[in-house]
């Protein structure tokens, strides 16, 4: 099977970042720090995480990584995470839950389109839109 997954790029908030997401969606999480490969260019950075993957029982693969200070970063812009379908109840969990701490930019209601929709920028700077299809 081929997927799609979001690969998220922090700054140190990797872990906190996948720890958080884990608490909204559940499922098994994996974090390798750079220290359990060799992979610390710096000693400070090596409890950071190298690679991060949160697979949830509603089938998502999310993964993170912190970046390196020896490396370029650049927060994510331009790209939102979204999660759509027709169960309201659990729809209306993680939109709570992703907004904790965030900013909405456009509350979870319903849209001209009918459903329910809205965007969010979680404590993490990552935007998330979250759909209810329309009946």
């Amino acid at each position: 099977m081929t997927r799609l997954n979001p690969y998220i790029s922090f700054r140190d908030q990797a872990r906190p970042a996948l720890e958080f997401y884990h608490s909204v969606f559940g499922g098994e999480l994996d974090l390798d720090t750079f220290a359990a490969f060799d992979m610390g260019q710096d000693p400070r950075e090596n409890d950071l995480i190298m690679h991060g993957q949160l697979e949830t029982p509603a089938g998502f693969v999310l993964m993170a990584a912190d970046t390196p200070s020896s490396m370029p970063y650049t927060p994510a812009a331009g790209v939102s995470i979204s999660i759509s379908g027709d169960d309201e109840a659990e729809l209306e969990r993680y939109w709570d839950a992703l907004a904790d701490g965030g900013t909405v930019g456009m509350p979870f209601e319903t849209p001209p389109w009918g459903g329910r929709f809205g965007m969010l920028t979680d404590r993490f700077g990552i935007d998330w839109m979250v759909a209810l299809n329309a009946s």
